[in-house]
């Protein structure tokens, strides 16, 4: 006797065998952790600044709004956050990886090259500007 045989012999019951298998494979892929993205850490900018005695309005307007401004010259910046409270203030910057993308030309002499231009989404470039 092999190891097909009470399969041959009991049809009904491979089906149901296989239903029941696929079912549960259907349901445990509808149960994995699986994040849409991956889990990435941008290159940040972070900077503290405390003026003693200052309200949180003197710290948003003399403090946070000057560095705001210089850290929109930062080339590839997509979002800038900043708190002010009483004697503090504190930005961050964030500036994602800049992505190369791959562009074949020809070289001199006929050969195939390829040479590395950086991709930038024009909608970065507009929203700081």
């Amino acid at each position: 006797m092999s190891i097909s045989s009470p399969f041959i012999h009991r049809r009904v019951a491979t089906v149901l065998l296989t239903f029941a298998i696929t079912l549960a494979g259907l349901v445990a892929f509808r149960l994995l952790p699986v994040s849409p993205l991956p889990q990435v850490d941008f290159p940040t900018v972070s900077v503290s600044a405390g003026l003693p005695g200052a309200s949180p309005e003197i710290m948003a307007s003399s403090v946070a709004t000057p560095l705001e401004r210089q850290f929109a010259h930062i080339a590839g910046v997509t979002e800038m956050t900043s708190t002010s409270s009483l004697n503090s203030t504190s930005i961050t910057a964030v500036r994602p990886q800049q992505r190369y993308k791959r562009r074949g030309s020809r070289c001199a002499g006929g050969n195939k090259c390829c040479t590395w231009q950086l991709a930038r989404k024009s909608a970065q470039q507009s929203s700081l500007s």
